[in-house]
């Protein structure tokens, strides 16, 4: 057996959700680190926090692979009294490089939003929300719809997605919490500003996360239901994606040990 290095893991993941679906100027890609660095452990997780460079260090990791980027915007200066700073120079102190995958992997067949669905156990998964991109022979699709296994009204599948989705809360928005849900479209994150893309899909319901108040003022005027469930049920990343990376160490014969992070990095509480 053999040991991967970084770089060999980015190729699997970029195989998974290829760098030309992200949205321009997303920060994708190994945000910290070396191609070459050897990888004994990967460390999962949906942000990377303090906290959780915290964690990866206890755990002796040496790549971690997140959802979100780790700096959506460039330092404008290296002083550690800045915790997002103290955060970069933990990483490189403990030799931890970092990779995200972030709106390729919401963009891709298979990634993120067909997790999400799966979750609730939709079937005849389907993608809508088309995304353009600089090569045009991508399918690339910011959505999909699913057909649940039994119909509820939305006041009753709001209750289901906060059971399955296992949050303390979630919001509500709709004129008709009694009309039966039979299709659901997701669009993981802040998706809010797509809501016109569910029109035509079938879809009774949008789930997406971080509505705005006047965006959501639009979407009753329009007619939609939308359950926000928050931003942090992406978090699914941290189930769906060890056994993969374990999949691709046993063809590829690496010796490699994974673990996702067991801190919830969601900043809101509800009480």
């Amino acid at each position: 057996m053999s040991t991967p290095t970084v770089q060999q893991l980015i190729t699997e993941m970029e195989r998974l959700a290829p760098p030309a679906y992200a949205e321009p100027h997303d920060p994708v890609g190994l945000q910290l680190g070396r191609q070459e660095q050897v990888v004994h452990k990967v460390m999962v997780t949906l942000d990377v926090r303090p906290e959780v460079v915290a964690e990866a260090v206890a755990a002796q990791v040496d790549l971690i692979i997140a959802h979100h980027p780790m700096m959506f915007h460039p330092a404008v200066n290296l002083d550690l009294a800045d915790p997002q700073n103290a955060m970069y120079a933990t990483l490189l102190r403990h030799d931890i490089s970092v990779f995200a995958a972030h709106t390729n992997l919401d963009e891709v067949s298979g990634g993120m939003n067909t997790w999400l669905a799966e979750v609730l156990g939709l079937t005849e998964l389907r993608a809508f929300n088309p995304r353009p991109k600089a090569e045009p022979q991508l399918a690339a699709y910011l959505g999909v719809v699913g057909r649940l296994p039994q119909a509820q009204t939305v006041r009753e599948f709001a209750v289901t997605c906060k059971s399955k989705f296992q949050v303390a809360g979630l919001r509500l928005i709709t004129h008709q919490p009694d009309q039966l849900v039979e299709q659901v479209a997701i669009i993981g994150g802040d998706g809010g500003k797509f809501y016109p893309a569910v029109a035509g899909t079938g879809a009774q319901v949008l789930i997406t996360g971080d509505v705005y108040y006047h965006t959501a003022h639009d979407m009753l005027a329009h007619g939609l239901s939308v359950i926000d469930p928050g931003h942090h049920i992406e978090a699914v990343i941290k189930t769906k994606l060890p056994p993969l990376i374990s999949q691709w160490a046993q063809a590829n014969n690496w010796q490699l040990s994974v673990c996702s992070s067991q801190l919830s990095t969601d900043p809101f509480q509800f009480i």
